[in-house]
C-alpha cells in the first residue's frame, strides 16, 4: 500500500466514531495513527468503546491507547476528523487548524460560519474553494471544512438531482429518524420503544437552514443560500439505524413520475467522476417496490454500503407540477462517518490536502 495520510479522530468512542474506526481501517489514502476521546483517554480502545456495530472491533485498533484532546495529541496527523460534542468541538477544532491541521468535522458548532464549507461531495464539493478564503483571512495553512446533520445529507442529495432539472418551488419534508442518530446512550428506551416523539429540539431549522447553504452558490467569501421555502417536521423513531423521509415538491414546470425517476437513478456527481474511493457508484438508487425503501432492509444498499440514498414511491403530487416521494439514508454512514470520510477524498483529489 502507498504511503498514506497520517489522520487522527477525536470522538473515537462513540457511535459515530466507531463508524469511522471501521471504515478507516484499510482505506488507500488514510492511515487512522490517533484516538482522541476524553474520559476514555488512557485506555485501550477495545476496552473504552462501548463497541455497538455487528462486526469485530478492527485488530488494529483494540490494543491502541485513547489519547486525551489537547494541543500534542494529534501532532503527527495531517488531516483531523472531529465527531466531537458541540461544545467541545468550538474549543478544539480552531485550535487544530490554527497547528495547520485540514479539520473534516460532522460537529454543529461551526457549519453555518461564512467562510465555512458545509459539504456533501455530489452536491456542492465547488463550496470547498471557500477554504482560500480561511486561510487568507484566518491564517490558517489548511483550514475546517463541515458536513451536515444526518437527516440533511441524503435529503440534499435528492433536491440537488431533482432541482439539476427542474426548478423547485417548495419544499414540505417530514422525517422519521433512527434512535442511533441521538448517539449513545441517546434516547431511553422507556421513551421510545412502542413510542415516536414528534419533536428533536432545532432539528427542523437545522434541516432547512443547512439544505439551503449546501444547494446554495458560492458569492465571494460566503455562500448565497438556495432560495427555497420549506416546511421540516422531524420525529425521532425506534428504528436502530437509517433515517426515513418523505418529500412533497412543487416545481415551476410539469414533471411526470417517470421524469422524476430518470433523473434521480441518473445523477451522478464528481466523487463518481473521480471514482473515490467511498464513493457509490449510484449516489441515489431509486426502487419501484411499493412498499420500499424500508430502514432495516435498504440502509445499507448500493456499492459502498451504506453510502447511497434509496428513494422509492415517486407519484404524483396535488398536481402535474408536483411530486411526492419516500427517501432513506443511513445516519451513521451517509450522513456522518462516510460523507465526512468521502469530503476528505474529494479534498485530496483537489489539492485542498
Amino acid at each position: 500500500m502507498k504511503d498514506r495520510i497520517k489522520v487522527g479522530l477525536l470522538g473515537a468512542t462513540g457511535v459515530v466514531g466507531q463508524r469511522y474506526v471501521e471504515m478507516l481501517e484499510s482505506h488507500p489514502d488514510f492511515e487512522l495513527v490517533a484516538l482522541v476521546g476524553k474520559s476514555s483517554a488512557g485506555k485501550r480502545y477495545g476496552e473504552a468503546a462501548k463497541w455497538l456495530l455487528p462486526t469485530p472491533i478492527p485488530e488494529a485498533f483494540s490494543d491502541m491507547v485513547v489519547r486525551e484532546a489537547g494541543p500534542t495529541s494529534v501532532d503527527e496527523c495531517a488531516v483531523i476528523f472531529s465527531a466531537l460534542p458541540s461544545e467541545a468541538a468550538i474549543q478544539l477544532e480552531p485550535l487544530y487548524a490554527k497547528m495547520g491541521k485540514a479539520i473534516v468535522s460532522e460537529v454543529s458548532a461551526h457549519r453555518m460560519e461564512p467562510d465555512v464549507p458545509l459539504i456533501v461531495p455530489e452536491v456542492n464539493g465547488d463550496h470547498l474553494r471557500l477554504l482560500e478564503f480561511q486561510r487568507k483571512n484566518r491564517g490558517w495553512k489548511k483550514g475546517l471544512a463541515t458536513t451536515p446533520n444526518c437527516t440533511v445529507t441524503g435529503l440534499s442529495l435528492v433536491l440537488k438531482a431533482l432541482a439539476d432539472r427542474f426548478p423547485i418551488r417548495k419544499a414540505v419534508v417530514t422525517t422519521m429518524q433512527a434512535v442511533s442518530g441521538a448517539g449513545y446512550p441517546g434516547v431511553s428506551s422507556l421513551l421510545i420503544l412502542e413510542n415516536v416523539i414528534p419533536y428533536i429540539k432545532d432539528e427542523e431549522e437545522k434541516v432547512e437552514r443547512e439544505s439551503k447553504k449546501i444547494l446554495g452558490a458560492v458569492n465571494g467569501g460566503s455562500v448565497k443560500p438556495f432560495a427555497l421555502p420549506m416546511a421540516v417536521s422531524c420525529n425521532r423513531v425506534s428504528t436502530l439505524d437509517g433515517h426515513l423521509e418523505t418529500l412533497y415538491c412543487e416545481f415551476d414546470r410539469t414533471v411526470t413520475p417517470a421524469e422524476a425517476e430518470s433523473q434521480l437513478s441518473g445523477f451522478r456527481g464528481e466523487p463518481q467522476k473521480l471514482r473515490l474511493h467511498t464513493a457509490p457508484e449510484a449516489p441515489i438508487i431509486v426502487t419501484r417496490q411499493k412498499d420500499r425503501p424500508q430502514p432495516r432492509l435498504d440502509r445499507l444498499a448500493g456499492s459502498v454500503p451504506g453510502m447511497s440514498v434509496v428513494v422509492g414511491r415517486v407519484r404524483p403530487g396535488l398536481d402535474d407540477c408536483s411530486i411526492r416521494l419516500t427517501l432513506l439514508s443511513h445516519n451513521t454512514i451517509r450522513g456522518a462517518a462516510g460523507n465526512a470520510i468521502l469530503t476528505a477524498e474529494l479534498m485530496l483529489r483537489k489539492g485542498y490536502l
